[in-house]
């Protein structure tokens, strides 16, 4: 198997730049499906990092308290994205029926931001719902 890490980016209305990750961890076979016969199970893992945040919202929450581990509850406000590149990652795998493609797409749906914590960056608190879009098609056998 072949494994190719997922990079994208998210634009914020702030001026704010999120990075966000895609990972396949595992592929495995898992029954019919009307899409090239075969089915997968397909494991991911992702997460988002701040990429640029703009210095005036670095000033406004640098004496504010550290966010603690969970989300808290109070702050919140939905922040708009206004531009995105999706995270994509790939994977060849060997099944029963030959080798296939699957394609994972991480594309962010919803964000908000949190300017009464602070990061141990002294940053704005974000965070970021997504949606995975996962496809696979047979690779095409190579003429010789």
């Amino acid at each position: 198997m072949t494994n190719a890490v997922g990079t994208g980016f998210i634009k914020l209305s702030d001026g704010t730049v999120l990075k966000l990750r895609i990972l396949i961890i595992d592929v495995k076979e898992a029954g019919f499906s009307p899409f090239g016969g075969i089915n997968f199970d397909v494991k991911t893992a992702g997460g988002v990092s701040t990429h640029g945040v703009p210095e005036e919202l670095k000033r406004a929450v640098a004496d504010k308290p550290l966010a603690p581990p969970e989300p808290p509850v109070d702050g919140w406000e939905i922040i708009d994205i206004i531009e995105q590149e999706p995270a994509v990652a790939e994977e060849i795998v060997d099944t029963s029926k030959g080798k296939y493609r699957v394609k994972v797409v991480a594309e962010a749906v919803m964000a908000s931001r949190n300017m009464k914590y602070r990061s141990r960056h002294n940053e704005p608190i974000y965070w970021v719902s997504w949606v995975l879009k996962i496809s696979w098609k047979p690779l095409e056998k190579q003429k010789t």
